[in-house]
């Protein structure tokens, strides 16, 4: 998330107070301060005053339903590491929560579901690529509000639907769209962080509502492009017997 000029000046009253106590030197303090004004979000902020006490300007905020400007936290656990490649060959897969997204995750969807939540995700650094390989299978990717999107796909007989930008800074976190979809499809959806899924949808706990939410997704998307592809060939040859 991006932090606010009101965000970096807490933060610096910290390191002021820090300064005071004799937890940090003249130099460390002008070291951490100017990195403070650097920081574009709160992930880059908060690892400036992790060893230091939540005093001074700044203290570790609850948090609010629906806050109108957040503030920085050192309460969120480190984000969960893992393999940066998801696959899904005749099943279902999913990974959300608070993760790490590597600077390239690799998806592969055959006859299957995947779904990638990156709503309580921490991005290794601003732009990350998601390459998906989608062959009968659909990949959906839901994003929070702020986060642009670059869409490289190639698609034969499927599809790649992108929301319209929701942010105009050059600055905001990047996600780009790399690979082939193959009778298949990828969809990336805008939801906020606490946002729950929409009608007729499963909910976040239910790990098997989910699971069969992906494969419905997949079925339907299967049966469109089935049948697309079935009207291209009946037009293919109805051409082909007007030239004839």
């Amino acid at each position: 998330m991006r932090a606010s000029d009101a965000d970096r000046d807490r933060v610096a009253d910290q390191l002021r107070e820090a300064l005071a106590e004799g937890r940090l030197t003249a130099d460390e303090h002008a070291e951490r301060l100017d990195a403070i004004y650097q920081a574009k979000t709160y992930a880059e902020l908060a690892p400036i005053v992790q060893d230091l006490p939540a005093t001074g300007g700044w203290r570790s905020p609850n948090v609010p339903t629906a806050p109108a400007s957040p503030t920085v936290r050192d309460d969120l656990p480190a984000p969960q590491t893992s393999t940066p490649n998801v696959v899904a060959i005749f099943s279902g897969a999913e990974r959300g929560g608070r993760w790490l997204v590597e600077p390239q995750t690799n998806v592969v969807a055959v006859f299957g579901g995947v779904e990638l939540d990156l709503r309580q995700a921490v991005l290794s650094q601003r732009e990350v690529t998601i390459n998906v390989v989608a062959i009968m299978g659909g990949v959906t990717v839901v994003l929070p509000p702020g986060v642009r999107v670059k869409n490289s796909m190639v698609a034969i007989f499927g599809g790649c639907s992108v929301p319209p930008e929701d942010t105009i800074d050059p600055d905001a976190p990047v996600v780009r769209l790399t690979g082939l979809t193959m009778f298949g499809g990828v969809d990336v959806k805008r939801r906020g962080a606490d946002g729950g899924f929409g009608s007729g949808e499963p909910g976040r706990g239910d790990f098997k509502d989910r699971q069969r939410h992906i494969h419905r997704e997949f079925r339907d998307k299967r049966r469109e492009v089935h049948r697309e592809f079935r009207e291209r060939q009946r037009e293919l040859r109805r051409r082909q017997r007007r030239a004839l």
